[in-house]
């Protein structure tokens, strides 16, 4: 049985082929090569492996054609596509096709180490997470017959019955903070960023009078506004040069992703809206979908404020945090364009100690995190 040492490469040139099984199995991994389409059907028919390096220009069945077959009948399968300089536009629709990668000729072979490991890892959390969605409802029938079985019981078991739900919504709950969490260490541009927008959000919120329903909602979609970057190439999302229209085109997809992926889950349905709307703009200017005003649900409001807030207020690998001044000044320039004016409004009712208080408060959680995490590898 193959594992995620196992790669498949593909490709009409000898020479390719030896210098990426040379490097591939100098770097830990046991590549198979293969010259062709024909011959890596034949291989996965056989065994699938995780992941697949097929170049793009092949004779009989090329590497787009290749990948579609791949994508069909093996779809745990990556694939990481191989071209030439010249051929980049070919490169841009295999990742339309499903591609995980792209490499291009002629390729450091660090990049070609650096994209097998992000893809084996991409791959494992897109897999963990559809495992999670899958057996999400049977986790929620079990533990409903479990509530059941409690209300048929004699009436003094109603407090065990009162900590089931109770327990239920810390699964569910810490889940979605343990994801949220993982997502900005993923991302040490953004570190902190999703519990402090949670935060503020809670603040706007409450302010504005929602419901316990809507507040419940506002956290699970402002928590998890950025899920959908999972489903977003590495090459992409942590390009360190100017992205490509190409690619923007591909970043922006990344609100339907997360839509996608947490609208048919029961408990994240309302959220899920959140998701799909944190980049519209209250004049229509935004995207996916060009909403404007009241059209925007108003979790993804509240959003817009507050992420714009600690966008500017925190440091960035290119400039270092601004004043809280300058980002009021921002959101005021923006009130009515790109922002809710009632949410702007609420936001300036709001002292500004309590927005540097709740930064300063899990800036600390994330340091005490850091050091504890620190401790243990040095021990």
């Amino acid at each position: 049985m193959l594992d995620d040492k196992d790669i498949l490469i593909v490709d009409d040139e000898p020479l390719i082929r030896d210098i990426l099984v040379r490097k591939l199995s100098n770097s830990g991994y046991r590549p198979v090569a293969v010259e062709n389409a024909f011959e890596a059907l034949d291989k996965m028919r056989a065994t699938p492996f995780p992941v697949v390096l097929s170049d793009i220009m092949m004779p009989g069945i090329d590497g787009i054609e290749l990948l579609k077959k791949l994508r069909a009948c093996y779809p745990d399968t990556a694939v990481v596509m191989i071209t030439a300089v010249s051929n980049v536009s070919a490169a841009v629709e295999a990742l339309r096709e499903g591609a995980y990668d792209y490499l291009i000729k002629p390729f450091n072979l660090e990049e070609v180490a650096f994209s097998v490991r992000n893809t084996l890892e991409k791959r494992r959390l897109l897999l963990e997470n559809r495992d999670y969605q899958e057996n999400l409802e049977e986790v929620v029938q079990v533990q409903t017959a479990k509530i059941r079985d409690l209300l048929t019981a004699e009436q003094h078991k109603t407090l065990e019955l009162n900590k089931a739900l109770d327990e239920i919504q810390v699964t569910y709950n810490s889940t979605l903070e343990a994801l949220s969490t993982a997502l900005d260490y993923r991302d040490n541009e953004t570190e902190g960023h999703s519990q402090r927008v949670v935060r503020y959000s809670l603040e706007i919120g409450k302010m504005l009078g929602l419901t316990d329903s809507e507040i419940e909602t506002l956290v699970r979609g402002t928590l998890l506004h950025d899920i959908g970057k999972i489903g977003v190439p590495d090459s992409i999302l942590r390009k360190p040069a100017k992205l490509t229209e190409e690619e923007w085109v591909e970043m922006r997809k990344h609100v339907e992703y997360g839509y996608r992926m947490l609208k048919d889950i029961p408990f994240l349905k309302e959220a899920s809206l959140v998701v799909l709307h944190h980049q519209e703009r209250y004049d229509g200017a935004g995207y996916p979908q060009g909403l404007k005003g009241n059209d925007i649900v108003i979790g993804a409001r509240i959003f817009a404020v507050v992420d714009t807030y600690d966008s500017m207020t925190s440091d960035r690998p290119y400039r270092k945090a601004l004043t809280d001044t300058v980002a009021r000044e921002e959101i005021s320039r923006c009130r009515s364009s790109q922002f809710d004016p009632a949410v702007v409004d609420t936001f300036f009712k709001i002292p500004k100690e309590e927005w540097l208080n709740i930064k300063e408060e899990v800036d600390n959680q994330f340091n005490r995190v850091r050091s504890a995490e620190c401790g243990v590898r040095n021990y």
